[in-house]
């Protein structure tokens, strides 16, 4: 079943994803085409944020997160943000 979400990727998310290793690119890549895209609705895999990121999303990846924002008009999942546990809440 194709999914009605989109995906887009903001300059920063883009720019972190390309400066990580090709096989941890790869594995945060796959998990947002296939795991949260393609399992309908993306708040079941995620974590609402607070604080100063309320309104975003954070989806674990290893010891790596996706930070999201999600719009339901039209189905879109942005992702903000790219980066290791210990520096993506920064």
């Amino acid at each position: 079943m194709p999914s009605a979400w989109t995906i887009e990727f903001e300059q920063d998310a883009i720019r972190q994803l390309n400066q990580l290793d090709r096989v941890v690119r790869r594995r945060l890549l796959d998990f947002v085409e296939n795991r949260i895209v393609s399992g309908g609705d993306p708040r079941q895999l995620g974590k609402p944020l607070k604080g100063k990121m309320a309104g975003l999303w954070s989806y674990r990846v290893g010891d790596y997160r996706l930070v999201c924002r999600l719009e339901d008009v039209p189905m879109l999942l942005a992702v903000v943000s790219v980066a290791h546990r210990r520096e993506v809440y920064r």
